[in-house]
């Protein structure tokens, strides 16, 4: 079994897995990380996102041993303690959610998207989050919860 050192939301993380472990497993059942959800396992629905280096990976579709030296963050690395992301802040205030299973990948993916495009526009969020799938809410509310948080993310200087 290969030996993996990676960091996840800043904690050094090392361990012997199988080869063909892949990143959500790491993530999901050695870590004990549930807010990556997996939902259709083909790399199709984006509830596994988790930022590799600061991009949008579909965790599902990624080996464990493909993080190898880099850095991941997921869902619960995302906040600052008690304080919410602003991202998160704007899924909540605008609505952006209903059973939540997609949102995790949903935030991610648009932190990932607000971070290389500060003047985002709604073309743009709606492009971006095409490997993103929601069952519950329609996408109205998750593209102004997107919009509103990375204007919020450009004031806090976090693009």
């Amino acid at each position: 079994m290969p030996a993996i050192s990676l960091s996840v939301n800043g904690k050094p993380v090392s361990g012997e897995y199988e080869a063909r472990t892949l990143l959500c497993e790491l993530l999901r059942g050695h870590l004990a990380l549930t807010g990556t959800h997996v939902g259709c396992d083909t790399s199709q629905c984006g509830a596994c996102v988790v930022l590799v280096d600061g991009d949008p990976v579909k965790s599902c579709a990624m080996l464990a041993a493909q993080a190898d030296g880099r850095e991941v963050t997921t869902i619960e690395g995302l906040a600052g303690g008690e304080k919410l992301h602003p991202m998160q802040e704007a899924f909540r205030d605008h609505h952006a959610l209903q059973c939540g299973f997609c949102t995790p990948g949903m935030i991610l993916t648009s932190v990932a998207l607000a971070r290389g495009n500060p003047a985002l526009g709604e073309e743009d969020v709606a492009k971006g989050l095409e490997g993103n799938l929601c069952r519950c809410t329609g996408y109205r509310n998750i593209i102004r919860a997107v919009m509103a948080g990375a204007k919020a993310m450009r004031e806090q200087g976090d693009v």
